[in-house]
């Protein structure tokens, strides 16, 4: 994937949490609500959640860390 395009999505996709702080999305379900193909919306989570910016709970939701701005 071209980095502009995988830059692009992930700032996308953390503007999704910017503007729905609570948001709790699933793999499955950030495919569906970010349209994302494939494992895609895995790989942009587990990004997120590497750099800091997102947790993922036992029941495997990912979410945006407290205390984050």
């Amino acid at each position: 994937m071209p980095d502009a395009l995988w830059n692009a999505t992930i700032t996308r996709v953390r503007g999704e949490f910017e503007e729905m702080p609570c948001l709790r999305v699933t793999c499955e379900q950030a495919r569906v609500l970010f349209g994302l193909p494939g494992q895609f919306a895995e790989w942009v989570l587990r990004c997120l959640e590497r750099d800091g910016y997102l947790d993922r709970n036992l029941q495997g939701e990912y979410l945006r860390r407290i205390g984050e701005v």
